[in-house]
């Protein structure tokens, strides 16, 4: 509440500012109807922001994944935006990298998914650019283990490959789990129409710059529209968001 108080107070200094320009026939400056835009803009989204945390999540979390359900699986992809960490010097770092969660759901029946036994792969961006940049008749695969920096290396592996149809109408995505660890290796595949991967391939596009925390940094208000900086920029950035 303090910080949408304070940029209502910057709003109304700027709107008054330009006002007076204007009953005294003066021109505005640039300069000063881009600080309007900027915290008008800021303010139609000052409600959700409210709602933005240190640690860069929302209190009322937003769920949109896109889903293919087909006969044998169901695949589910959804983004996880990176965490970041403010120094002391005030900077705002990334703190952990974001990535493109995949979900694999074997199926159990006609229309009906084991949600339980749902196998989890996540993309890095260098990964979501190979997977984006695929052609019609090309393929990628991805190895992963998830325990590579703990005591248990090596005990569960993952792999995941991108196949392009035989007749060029879609991709294979499957996904192997080797777990040593529960005597277990899964497997589960799904195939996806050109239509839907196209949705994918743009999604994935969309939300890459997301993951890797640029727009945050793109979307800072530069120092040059703003007269104090250093009581507004800082309330702006703890109500941007993260991972």
């Amino acid at each position: 509440m303090r910080a949408l108080h304070e940029l209502e107070k910057k709003m109304m200094k700027v709107r008054n500012h330009l006002s007076g320009k204007l009953l005294f026939g003066k021109a505005g400056d640039i300069r000063d109807a881009l600080c309007f835009h900027a915290l008008t803009s800021r303010a139609g989204l000052s409600t959700a922001r409210q709602n933005f945390v240190a640690t860069g999540s929302y209190s009322d979390k937003i769920v949109a994944p896109y889903s293919v359900y087909k006969g044998k699986a169901a695949l589910s992809v959804s983004p996880i935006l990176p965490t970041f960490t403010k120094l002391d010097s005030g900077a705002i770092k990334v703190d952990r990298r974001g990535v493109m969660l995949l979900k694999f759901f074997p199926a159990v029946g006609e229309r009906k998914y084991d949600w339980e036994k749902r196998q989890l792969f996540a993309l890095s961006a260098t990964e979501v650019g190979s997977m984006i940049s695929l052609g019609p008749k090309d393929s990628c695969e991805f190895f992963h283990d998830p325990s590579m920096q703990s005591s248990n290396a090596g005990q569960v592996r993952k792999s995941l490959s991108i196949k392009p149809h035989a007749d060029g109408t879609g991709y294979f995505v499957s996904l192997s789990v080797v777990n040593n660890i529960l005597k277990t290796n899964d497997r589960v595949t799904v195939p996806v129409t050109s239509a839907e991967f196209a949705v994918m391939r743009t999604a994935f596009s969309f939300a890459l710059p997301h993951i890797m925390g640029w727009d945050r940094y793109t979307n800072q208000l530069p120092a040059s529209i703003v007269e104090n900086r250093s009581k507004v920029v800082p309330q702006l950035l703890d109500s941007e968001w993260d991972k």
